[in-house]
């Protein structure tokens, strides 16, 4: 269980913060609006109304005893700008910041966010990869890097096994497990036989991911 910080309550800070609890961890609300406040409070660890602008307010909370603190404010950037700047300052162990448009990521990352999530940007890049390459049907960037993907066994992998096939070394990609209905099951062992019409999920480089997308 981890413990979070939610700040600014509005559609993405609400759902996000249901979401956490549901995942059994611990989550602080803020907000200015009550209302929105009132409508989080029974199912968040605790919840607060004040101003996330002001750096007490924040110190009060005590945000470095938090796994993660998520600045969700939306329509007032130059809010969201001071609270992530006030969160770094006050000792923050990770900030993840939203933006709205293109142009305000490099501002929070200038001022310290420590990831930024443009929702919008995000959901196009991975929809755009998982309805243009083969095969593919989920797609997760974890860094600009490196990448988690759905894949159907690539025909050539069919009937070997992982140490046949040399992922690794090949394809510079990993098999975390495959899927069965809704689990996944891992797969740990080298002798591990792949096999037609079957969803693996695989992580790695993002170019080499993408050439195995892509059948190349």
């Amino acid at each position: 269980m981890k413990s979070f910080l939610v700040i600014g309550l509005g559609r993405f800070g609400r759902h996000l913060a249901q979401k956490l609890v549901e995942l059994g961890n611990e989550v602080m609300v803020i907000d200015r609006d009550e209302e929105r406040v009132a409508r989080l409070s029974r199912i968040a660890t605790a919840a607060c109304v004040g101003d996330c602008r002001d750096e007490n307010v924040l110190a009060s909370l005590g945000v470095r005893n938090f796994d993660a603190c998520f600045v969700c404010v939306r329509d007032d950037f130059q809010c969201s700008l001071e609270a992530t700047a006030n969160l770094k300052e006050l000792g923050a162990r990770l900030v993840v910041a939203r933006a709205d448009q293109e142009k305000q990521i490099k501002f929070l990352r200038k001022i310290g966010a420590d990831h930024v999530v443009h929702t919008e940007m995000d959901m196009a890049f991975r929809v755009a990869i998982r309805f243009s390459a083969k095969n593919v049907f989920d797609y997760f960037e974890l860094t600009p890097r490196y990448a988690v993907f759905e894949l159907e066994t690539p025909r050539d992998w069919e009937g070997r096994t992982v140490a046949q096939v040399d992922v690794r070394r090949r394809y510079n990609v990993n098999i975390l497990g495959y899927r069965q209905g809704e689990e996944i099951i891992p797969v740990l062992d080298p002798g591990f036989l792949f096999e037609r019409d079957v969803h693996l999920i695989i992580a790695g480089d993002k170019d080499a991911s993408f050439r195995l997308m892509n059948g190349h």
